[in-house]
């Protein structure tokens, strides 16, 4: 038993040393001037020039109209991550609650329909949506950035199985107690969902905020750039006549990862007990 364990932890140290390498030999390296890194490769110690990086990406106006910073982007990626975490919860959570509690006609049909969404990814319909988000003039809003992503079946299936799970015998209390529909959605459903709520949020936050090919087709003015959307952008504005500024170029790499892993560290208990448990 003692040398599964130590195999188990074998293994578990391994996969952690796989993932997180990567980012400290980016962090390291992003504190080394761009002169040294062109010269002696990827490193492994402390370059002392943390401040002076992060400070220049953070604050520094580049781009080609030279107005845009890296605080710009990410607060643009925070708008479109939180924005669309957001609208997709509110809308699925209506969604699975007409489909389970109304009982009308059809309403299996119609969740299959909306399940079917899942094989139409946005880069299926990428085309249609942004000429119907250009017919609105939505583009190089954030909007138009975030409603199209919007529309898919996950949140519904998952919110549709938490409420079938819910006891009957709580909905027949709310009638007793004089409560409607909207009062029992909002004082029973809502807080019995938390913990999905937060499990679903993780997950939606993570995916708006690495959203590259939507706000690359999407943005045009540079005041909506998302930092993914940007890191690219900048880099080839900041390429100097002869070595591109490789240090700030990981510097963005390494801003762009903090905001999923703090929510993911501060939501990490709901999201395990949202996948894993009803919690009622």
């Amino acid at each position: 038993m003692t040398r599964i364990r130590l195999f188990d932890h074998l293994v578990l140290m391994l996969g952690v040393f796989i993932m997180v390498a990567p980012v400290v030999v980016a962090f390291m390296t992003s504190t080394h001037e761009a002169a040294d890194i062109h010269r002696n490769g990827l490193s492994l110690t402390w370059g002392g020039h943390f401040t002076e990086t992060y400070d220049t990406v953070l604050t520094r106006k580049g781009g080609f109209t030279g107005e845009i910073t890296g605080a710009r982007m990410i607060w643009n990626s925070l708008i479109l991550g939180i924005g669309f975490a957001a609208g997709k919860i509110v809308l699925s959570m209506l969604a699975a609650y007409a489909i389970v509690y109304f009982r009308f006609r059809l309403g299996t049909l119609f969740f299959w329909m909306i399940f079917t969404t899942l094989l139409l990814p946005l880069e299926v319909r990428i085309v249609p949506s942004y000429e119907v988000m250009n017919k609105l003039s939505l583009t190089n809003t954030y909007t138009g950035l975030i409603v199209p992503l919007l529309a898919s079946a996950t949140g519904t299936f998952f919110f549709r199985q938490f409420f079938k799970s819910v006891p009957e015998e709580l909905l027949e209390a709310a009638r007793i107690d004089g409560a409607g529909p909207f009062k029992f959605f909002i004082d029973v459903l809502v807080p019995l969902s938390r913990t999905m709520i937060a499990a679903i949020f993780i997950i939606m936050f993570v995916y708006g905020w690495n959203q590259y090919l939507w706000p690359t087709l999407m943005t045009t003015d540079e005041r909506f750039f998302t930092l993914v959307r940007g890191i690219k952008q900048i880099l080839l504005v900041w390429v100097g006549s002869n070595i591109p500024d490789y240090n700030e170029a990981f510097a963005l790499a390494i801003l762009a990862m903090l905001p999923p892993v703090m929510i993911v560290l501060i939501f990490q208990r709901w999201f395990i007990k949202g996948l894993t448990e009803s919690d009622k």
